[in-house]
């Protein structure tokens, strides 16, 4: 599989456990009961959920749009730095009307607020611990193919403007180092947790001190819970129950490892099992996607699903995203 089809794939699979899981409510139960079973498809923004409602099936949310829109400054700058990924959020935040759209985040909305008073982008992040900065950071992963460290330390950068605390980094770092394993085309799956665990402890070292669970122990428990024998519905009830699936990165990023073991890695069971455990379910879902994406490439996507991705986002091109950062990481390619 060429590196091209690897970073496709990682961009699919960012936008389908995005839009997948975007539909689900904030409980597993709650989430069987309305759909009577899996969410098998893309669907609507439930009208009484609390940030998705009416939004069109198949619609991304901010999980994806500040990827693509970090993937932009990436590409520009030819490479990560805090002031790129900075431009790309100031960028994302007006582009969608950030004071009144329900979806930008607890923490990057006050380092927003920083950034557009002037704030130095190496001091507007202070405190930031929710998820944003891992929800965004696959495509970081997608330029660092095999290279593990050089993910978690680019993954740290781009946290740095709204997420610049230890534990933020270590959940930013552990996914964009699954990402970089990932693109190894012999690489199995095993190897892809252990690269997001070695990351999330890398990450960890990186960032300012603050309070938060150990990512990297969280994802072990995520996995051993995950591949237990019994019933998947009771596996995700105890993930949702034992790690979580908040807005805190120390309980999604580790439950995005879970669903990506449960599923054996399909980016498509992926978005199925990150549905069923619901709560921040869109952001556990393009997490986990993004990296069985990365792994099983473009073709482990139907047309029909891709088909459904670019026309209810039709601002995203993917396929020419994948080959300027597949030129970015291959010049000569």
């Amino acid at each position: 599989m060429s590196l091209y089809d690897h970073i496709l794939g990682g961009l699919y699979g960012q936008a389908l456990g995005d839009a997948w899981c975007m539909a689900a409510l904030l409980t597993p139960d709650q989430t069987w009961q309305r759909y009577g079973g899996w969410i098998d498809g893309f669907y609507l923004g439930p009208s009484d959920h609390p940030v998705h409602a009416g939004l069109p099936a198949g619609r991304i949310t901010d999980d994806t749009e500040q990827a693509f829109a970090l993937a932009e400054s990436i590409i520009e700058d030819r490479g990560v730095t805090v002031e790129g990924a900075a431009r790309a959020i100031l960028r994302w935040y007006d582009r969608i009307g950030g004071d009144t759209c329900p979806y930008v985040g607890p923490s990057t909305r006050r380092a927003v607020q920083q950034l557009k008073r002037g704030v130095d982008p190496h001091a507007s992040g202070a405190y930031g611990d929710t998820n944003g900065a891992a929800m965004r950071v696959s495509v970081v992963g997608l330029i660092h193919p095999g290279d593990v460290a050089g993910a978690a330390r680019d993954a740290a950068l781009q946290a740095t403007p709204t997420h610049n605390t230890d534990v933020a980094m270590s959940g930013a770092a552990a996914v964009a180092g699954a990402v970089a394993m990932a693109l190894v085309t012999a690489a199995q799956l095993d190897a892809i947790l252990n690269a997001g665990i070695e990351a999330a402890e890398i990450g960890r070292r990186l960032g300012p001190t603050y309070m938060g669970a150990s990512i990297a122990h969280r994802i072990r428990l995520a996995i051993s819970i995950a591949r237990r024998a019994d019933d998947p519905r009771a596996r995700l009830q105890d993930i949702y129950d034992l790690i979580g699936s908040t807005l805190a990165i120390s309980e999604s990023v580790p439950a995005a490892f879970g669903v990506l073991a449960m599923a054996g890695g399909d980016p498509l069971q992926t978005a199925i099992y990150a549905a069923g455990l619901a709560g921040d379910a869109d952001t556990v879902g393009a997490m986990a996607c993004a990296i069985a994406g990365a792994w099983r490439g473009a073709d482990a996507f139907s047309a029909d699903v891709c088909k459904t991705l670019r026309e209810a986002n039709p601002e995203l091109d993917f396929e020419a995203t994948a080959r300027r950062l597949v030129d970015l990481v291959e010049p000569t390619a």
